[in-house]
């Protein structure tokens, strides 16, 4: 594309593509995007966009096409990539001057150089940085804003890659351009504070604005080793609220503390010089009247999370073993220990409660126009990093952790001097008394032998839970809060019932922010149940009441909890919740987190249930249906908790029903998801297993045999272990079906043993499902070892040797009794035989059956004889404890395939004895003798012990 003459046409389409009409824009735009492949085209851009006499959003648009063009067209690999040529003639002229008068060009332009830097920078453009440094030199106020705006977005695209090559070179450039950065940011510092006393606001700002850019320019780089100067904040007090110079300063006193803070994080050691100079910093403007009419919500944050980081660092704490330490860990616990004297803690403390704990103006009017924003406002995670209340409460509590001895009397005084109740004419005493509160709750267990809570709730905490006024509702909030922070600290279990008393009548206070921190406390179920049915009514009553999804979660959290510790005591009280859970789950289509509320809410319910929770199916399998569907949106926020729901419905399933059998149609695609989910997964499939094995085995046998297949494919060997253990429990559970519909898998198992698996745990899982299918589906076994004798060419006899010897050699690696008992009845199955290979391996079969009558068989003192103790005669409902979960249907429904199982029902003692017994009439007395003296004598003597008698 010839530039001069292409310049004219490429400038018609750009200013034709501004148009608002749609008739001239489409065509244009169509014109350029078919220009974008054409040598010189960005050439001609970059001329374009240079031109400063041209129309301003022409320009802008040959910017962004030019942008555009480096993502898609400036890497040497790509389709229609530019010539080297014409990408050196442009590095050159996006670099020839940097006085472009329009701030948003100016920020693409600088953005767009980023962009060309981050691909060719150092390599093919070593000239840019030195150029770029030269530039912010100059005395042109404009050029040099220009040149720091390219540099910071220069650096900062080069600080983000990740390769360790990259990492390199930036760091080598890093370390050449870093004090230049620094030597910039002091002389726009200097000259900006010479500005604002001279009262030249807007050459002010304008140094201030490059004081910023300089300063990012040094927050790519964390090797910063310069004590940097704090005296910038003293020109808050020069300019008023709103001001356009306030506003950037406090920007860039932000990014300043931001410096400290990631340097702090990433470089510890590197930072021990600055420990003083920032503790006395950030204590001052936080701390004492320094900071008076200069700090501002934001910067209190960060100084306060650089202090906390400061105390809190590891690498700032000496060894357990003091001659452990490494001399830094020495010098900066020093520091620490010389700054936070007894007198500076006792101003931290008290200041952090009785200044920054106080509920503000602003938050005791949202307590009164949006209560459940109030009661419900964001605490956890991160929030101490950006927000104040949050970040006062975290300091409060690394403080004291680590200055108890010196913080606990200073506590303690305080809540001395608010003894007994407070007047309600007072809003600065009940102020007061709430924050230091507060700070007893945040510091339970740091006070637990300085506190007698039982004391002090029986003598002022009840009495102030029982006063009515409307203004102590700020104390009567703050005190059931305090209880529950103290409950599982120190808390006698005999004041509980009279807890539960002022909770039921909390319960009933008019004020919702009140009423909703009364929390999932800690009980004794018995102590509990006089309570339940006015407890959990209120809390229904309250579930109803609230509007706000973080409200109704908060208390369907408390609902879960109530319902998880009582179990089935709640199934006379959960008739209204089942009612009206399915109308808040139609209401919360929108609010997933809400719905994963009511998920758990319903995992909870079903475990009360039991077997009445069949009666929920009408609600209950559409909601698992929809969570667990993964094609359906919502599934990314419900499947966990749909999964496990699903999962307690069939545990707690008194039979199968269609619809229930049917949910099963989503499971195909969960398997192919192979996620973090896969064990409940089989869980689920096992309860189906257990819940109707016909059935389930029947109707989606096949589908999930080929899954099983596919998952074997690619999965961990406890992934192995998982999907064979399946298999096992329906074979198991339904030796004839189980065995057919999972043929396929089967094979693979054979192969296993034959070939020696060398994972300990996926070969006895092998052994489990073979012994399995050898002692209950025999004629299966004997056609699949027909089967495999094709496979390796061998006689089926041969194969069978080969595996019992394998058997025998990998017996140590089952170590499940049950198992064990299963290989020894298996083995001993095969007799009486008079199959050559058989009696063969005869001696092996007797050495493992010697080994599980050893592993089951108990004496009895009283006759002298042995028992197998894996016998089970009955079925009997345990007595349970009050700490202990009643069984599950499934448990009940395990019991009885268990009065079912041969390792539960037969006698291994009576099974070797009656099976030897059969060889022996078989191959006669001499034949047998013959047979047994291939047996270790001391095997012998040992299982004629077991025996003897029978």
């Amino acid at each position: 594309m010839d530039i001069q003459s292409a310049s004219s046409v490429v400038l018609q389409a750009l200013t034709q593509a501004t148009s608002q009409d749609t008739a001239v824009l489409k065509p244009a735009e169509e014109q350029l995007r078919q220009w974008e492949t054409q040598p010189g085209f960005y050439s001609v851009l970059l001329s374009i966009f240079n031109n400063h006499l041209l129309d301003v959003n022409v320009r802008w648009l040959a910017v962004l096409y030019f942008k555009n063009g480096i993502d898609r067209y400036w890497r040497r690999v790509a389709p229609h990539a530019l010539s080297e040529e014409e990408k050196s003639s442009l590095r050159a002229g996006l670099i020839t001057n940097f006085n472009e008068p329009v701030n948003q060009i100016a920020t693409q332009i600088a953005v767009l150089i980023a962009k060309v830097a981050r691909l060719d920078c150092p390599r093919q453009w070593p000239e840019l940085i030195p150029i770029l440094l030269e530039s912010v030199k100059v005395q042109d106020s404009l050029q040099q804003h220009r040149a720091l705006l390219t540099f910071y977005h220069v650096t900062k695209t080069l600080a983000s890659k990740r390769l360790a090559t990259d990492r390199r070179l930036f760091q080598d450039l890093a370390s050449s351009i870093y004090s230049f950065a620094c030597s910039l940011w002091n002389h726009h510092t200097d000259t900006f504070l010479q500005q604002i006393c001279t009262g030249d606001q807007q050459a002010a700002l304008s140094s201030l604005e490059r004081t910023l850019l300089s300063l990012k320019g040094t927050h790519t780089h964390t090797n910063a080793e310069k004590l940097i100067s704090f005296h910038l904040l003293f020109a808050g007090r020069q300019f008023g609220p709103g001001s356009l110079c306030r506003e950037k300063l406090e920007k860039t006193i932000i990014l300043f503390t931001k410096v400290l803070l990631d340097f702090l994080e990433y470089h510890p050691w590197p930072f021990i010089p600055l420990i003083q100079r920032s503790l006395e910093f950030a204590v001052s403007y936080v701390f004492t009247e320094v900071g008076e009419g200069v700090v501002f919500e934001r910067f209190i944050v960060q100084c306060m999370n650089l202090i906390k980081m400061i105390v809190k660092n590891e690498a700032y704490k000496p060894a357990k073993n003091i001659e452990d330490s490494k001399p830094e860990n020495l010098e900066a616990h020093k520091i620490k220990t010389a700054f936070f004297t007894h007198q500076t803690l006792t101003e931290i403390g008290r200041r952090l409660v009785s200044k920054y704990f106080l509920l503000t103006e602003e938050e005791l009017t949202m307590w009164e126009e949006d209560p459940e924003s109030f009661a419900v406002e964001e605490t956890g995670g991160d929030s101490w990093k950006y927000s104040l209340r949050p970040c006062t409460e975290v300091l409060f509590l690394d403080i004291f952790h680590n200055y108890s001895q010196t913080l606990t009397p200073v506590l303690l005084e305080m809540v001395q001097n608010l003894q007994g109740p407070s007047n309600v004419e007072d809003p600065v005493q009940m102020l007061m008394k709430d924050a230091v509160y507060n700070a007893v709750g945040l510091a339970a267990y740091e006070l637990f032998d300085n506190v007698d809570f039982d004391q002090w709730f029986k003598n002022q905490l009840l009495g102030e839970l029982q006063i009515s006024h409307n203004r102590y509702k700020l104390i009567r909030r703050r005190v059931i809060w305090l209880i529950g922070q103290w409950i599982s600290v120190k808390f006698k279990p005999e004041l509980r019932p009279l807890l539960y008393e002022v909770i039921l009548s909390l319960m009933q206070d008019p004020d919702l922010v009140v009423t909703l921190p009364v929390d999932d406390f800690e009980f004794r179920t018995e102590q509990f149940l006089p309570y339940l049915e006015s407890i959990f009514s209120l809390l229904f009553q309250l579930l109803q009441q609230v509007n706000e999804c973080d409200t109704k979660m908060q208390v369907l959290h408390v609902i879960s909890c109530v319902i998880e510790r009582v179990s089935i005591q709640i199934r006379p009280y959960a008739g209204c919740l089942v009612q009206y859970l399915p109308i808040l789950w139609k209401q919360s289509e929108e609010h997933n987190m809400l719905r994963c509320a009511i998920l758990t809410t319903l995992i909870h319910l079903i475990q009360g249930l039991g077997a009445e929770s069949k009666n929920l199916y009408p609600f209950l399998l559409p909601v698992i249906q929809l969570s667990t569907d993964v094609s359906q949106p919502p599934h990314v926020y419900l499947l966990e908790d749909g999964l496990e729901l699903w999962l307690v419905t069939l545990e707690n399933s008194p039979a199968i029903t269609p619809e229930l059998l049917r949910i099963f149609q989503n499971m195909s695609a969960l398997l192919e998801l192979s996620s973090e989910n896969v064990r409940t997964c089989f869980q689920i499939i096992n309860a189906y297993i257990y819940l109707s094995a016909t059935d389930f085995l029947q109707n989606y046998a096949e589908a999930l045999c080929r899954s099983f297949c596919e998952l074997l494919r690619d999965i961990t060997t406890e992934g192995q272990v998982q999907v064979l253990k399946v298999v096992e429990i329906a074979i198991k559970v339904s030796p004839v079906l189980g065995s057919h519909m999972f043929q396929p898998l089967l094979p693979a198992v054979l192969r296993g043993i034959v070939e020696g698996e060398r994972y300990p745990v996926v070969m006895s899982t092998y052994l489990g499902v073979t012994g399995r299918i050898l002692l209950q589906n025999s004629g299966f076994f004997t056609s699949l070892l027909t089967q495999m004798a094709v496979e390796y060419n061998q006689e089926a006899d041969q194969l069978l040797g080969s595996m019992i010897e394998m058997w025998v050699d990998r017996m140590d690696n089952i170590t499940q009794p049950e198992r064990r008992k299963l290989s020894a009845l298996a083995l001993m199955s095969l007799l009486p035989s008079d199959n050559s290979v058989i009696q063969d391996k005869f001696c092996g079969i007797i050495n493992i059956s010697v080994e599980a009558l050893h592993d089951v068989m108990t004496e009895d003192p009283e006759t002298a004889s042995f028992k197998d103790c894996m016998l089970m005669s009955h079925f009997e409902e345990p007595k349970l404890t009050d700490d202990e979960e009643p069984p599950t249907e499934q448990d009940k429904r395990r019991k009885l395939l268990a009065l079912e199982d041969p390792v539960h029902s037969v006698s291994l003692q009576q099974f070797v004895y009656e099976k030897l017994k059969a060889q022996q009439v078989l191959m006669g007395d001499q034949g047998f003798q013959a047979l047994m003296e291939t047996v270790d004598t001391e095997i012998v003597r040992q299982l004629q012990e077991f025996i003897h008698g029978m």
